[in-house]
């Protein structure tokens, strides 16, 4: 589904990204780690089109593709509904009762039908980026892009996010992408896990194989993430 051949990048005299080669299955999910800075949204961008890679070759085999962004990106001073309202009219031209029934099919999906009418910032954090997969969800992708979905997040509300993301996934049978400092959430959504430093990314494996790696980077960034302390949901 996603193709990525010798890509990279520069911005002016600086080197983001070199020679990465990866390839996503079409229904899998992956889930990217790495350090802060080390090229990972910049890497999604490049995947969802938005920013052109100085070499390589980007194949994405789907023209419906949809990113949630790490601010989310709402409209604020549009409703819950009128967020999902208005990508629908743009970008498939779908209006009326038609727009109004998959939108509310799609809030209530989220748990945010009985919200429906408030604006975002009259909603928490975590029921914002409710409302952000649910608008990035709402023109049907086949290729879906998270970009750190839950940070900032209390580890209660990330962990329900990222529940909220499998079952979305899993029901529309999407190719999903995801970046992540958290690698917590890394394992739990993704079928392989790929590591992004010094301007390359390496894919390592299923999250089993993550855990048990002898890659020392990897490693070492595995320990750094355990020192902070972790507060889980019940499952």
């Amino acid at each position: 589904m996603i193709h990525l051949n010798q890509v990279g990048i520069h911005f002016k005299d600086r080197k983001v990204l070199e020679n990465v080669s990866f390839h996503v299955p079409p229904k899998s999910a992956l889930g990217i780690i790495g350090p802060s800075g080390s090229g990972k949204s910049v890497l999604l961008k490049i995947i969802a089109g938005l920013l052109r890679p100085t070499s390589g070759s980007v194949e994405v085999r789907s023209e419906k593709v949809s990113m949630l962004f790490q601010k989310n990106a709402l409209f604020d001073s549009f409703t819950l509904l009128e967020n999902l309202l208005v990508p629908l009219a743009e970008t498939l031209r779908i209006e009326g009762e038609v727009a109004l029934e998959r939108s509310m099919k799609l809030l209530k999906a989220v748990g945010l039908d009985q919200s429906a009418n408030l604006y975002p910032d009259e909603i928490s954090g975590g029921m914002q980026k409710r409302l952000g997969i649910a608008r990035a969800l709402i023109i049907e992708p086949e290729v879906i892009l998270y970009d750190e979905p839950t940070a900032g997040l209390d580890p209660i509300t990330s962990r329900s996010i990222a529940d909220l993301m499998i079952e979305l996934h899993r029901a529309n049978q999407t190719t999903l992408v995801m970046v992540t400092n958290d690698l917590q959430r890394a394992y739990l959504v993704s079928d392989q896990i790929a590591f992004c430093a010094n301007q390359t990314l390496k894919i390592i494996g299923t999250p089993a194989e993550v855990k048990k790696t002898d890659d020392p980077e990897v490693r070492h960034f595995i320990y750094a993430n355990a020192l902070s302390p972790q507060i889980e949901a019940s499952s």
